[in-house]
């Protein structure tokens, strides 16, 4: 059995806090051998975690590797935030049961410099390393590209989980996805990363980079994993596709009642995976809760005002804490202080109306005709009274006549719509 090597008491703490939270560390005794040699020689670890731009807005699911990132930032580690602007254009086969269509050079553009806006909620800027693959991945010639694919069998990929079920069901699998995990690996071997950080999903990749290094006469990389987080719904991993996410750029209200809706069970997942919390005093916390002296909800409280305040403000956290404790008041079934108002253009009314579909779509409470459709089918839209009470719309062909009135949408979303 391998000796452990022994780590001062400071790089101790700093090596179980680096570990907190993690699915896998491959291999851990060798990551606390580079973080004696770093502690020793004064020479920072480059630690890199890869971001493809796929969508525009990053997510408390992404925020789990970036604050994992900040972990190694806090430690005085460099931080590379790299963004995956040319392996985009492959885009990244894992868990896809289909190819997947590639992005174009403009949307990845578009969304790369949302990503740089929004990683600084978490990361320090003036520690981390913003890079982007077409640095080097476009400057590969076909010879390049043929000896990083001589280093890699049909076989090895065909290891990956979602490669094998693809394979064996007859799905077509293009010789462009096999490319996909060995340019991310070679992001590795290009920046010289001492550790990758990805989801479990992205295991196989990650060891792709591990072995290229090796390859190349480098020190492979340690792997560290992390969780997937759930999504709202309570089963899936969170994704704006499936719209259980909760998005870092949402408005405070949006955040803390998106974050008050997780149910009991999971919301000690978040706070594992999401706090600052430390292990024991989140231990501590359960304890109190399951023996009845802290509410669930003010458990669930405290973990969505730390979150809002991250991403917002301490103020801005506390009024949304407010505003939704009003909102949430059976006594006075309070309404916002300040509810965003729509008037419907002249040229949108027919027959002195407009369509409810259409008012919804267009006053932005739905972001398309066939979600606000779904919204009106699941008894999600009311029109809230003079006297505060509550009208569900259940009919889609309703139309809305000339009025002033309030619309709530869901448990958060008003507006005071003027026809």
């Amino acid at each position: 059995m391998q000796e452990k090597t022994v780590l001062p008491p400071e790089l101790e703490k700093a090596f179980a806090e680096i570990i907190r939270g993690t699915e896998e560390v491959i291999p851990q005794e060798e990551l606390r051998k580079k973080l004696l040699e770093a502690y020793k020689t004064n020479i920072p670890l480059k630690v890199k975690a890869g971001f493809d731009p796929t969508a525009p807005d990053l997510h408390l699911g992404h925020t789990v590797l970036l604050q994992k990132l900040r972990t190694f930032q806090k430690y005085g580690h460099e931080i590379y935030f790299l963004i995956g602007d040319y392996t985009a254009l492959i885009g990244d086969p894992t868990g896809k049961s289909e190819t997947r269509p590639a992005l174009t050079s403009e949307e990845v553009e578009k969304n790369a410099a949302t990503y740089k806006e929004q990683v600084f909620k978490v990361l320090d800027p003036a520690k981390t390393k913003v890079v982007f693959n077409s640095e080097w991945l476009s400057k590969l010639n076909l010879k390049d590209i043929l000896k990083i694919t001589s280093s890699m069998t049909v076989a090895r990929m065909l290891e990956r989980d979602d490669f094998s079920k693809r394979y064996k069901s007859g799905v077509p699998i293009s010789l462009v996805e096999f490319l996909y995990p060995l340019m991310q690996g070679y992001d590795s071997v290009a920046l010289k990363a001492d550790v990758e950080i990805g989801g479990t999903d992205q295991k196989f990749n990650l060891l792709v980079g591990r072995y290229l290094q090796d390859k190349n006469s480098e020190p492979p990389q340690i792997v560290i994993t992390l969780p997937l987080l759930v999504g709202l719904d309570g089963e899936k991993k969170m994704s704006k596709s499936l719209g259980n996410y909760i998005g870092i750029k949402e408005e405070p209200l949006e955040i803390f009642g998106k974050m008050m809706s997780l149910s009991d069970s999971l919301m000690w997942e978040y706070y594992r995976l999401l706090s600052d919390l430390t292990l024991s005093d989140i231990a501590a916390l359960k304890q109190k809760v399951e023996e009845g002296g802290y509410h669930p909800k003010e458990a669930k409280a405290q973990l969505a005002t730390e979150i809002v305040s991250r991403f917002h403000s301490v103020e801005e956290a506390g009024a949304a804490r407010s505003e939704w404790e009003k909102i949430h008041d059976p006594k006075n079934r309070g309404l916002p202080e300040d509810i965003e108002e729509w008037e419907c253009p002249a040229s949108a009314l027919e027959n002195g109306g407009i369509g409810l579909l259409n008012l919804l779509r267009m006053s932005s409470l739905a972001e398309s005709n066939s979600e606000a459709r779904r919204l009106v089918a699941s008894n999600s839209v009311y029109q809230i009274g003079e006297d505060r009470g509550e009208t569900i719309l259940s009919d889609p062909k309703l139309n809305i006549s000339k009025g002033t009135y309030i619309f709530r949408v869901g448990k958060r979303k008003f507006r005071r719509i003027i026809v």
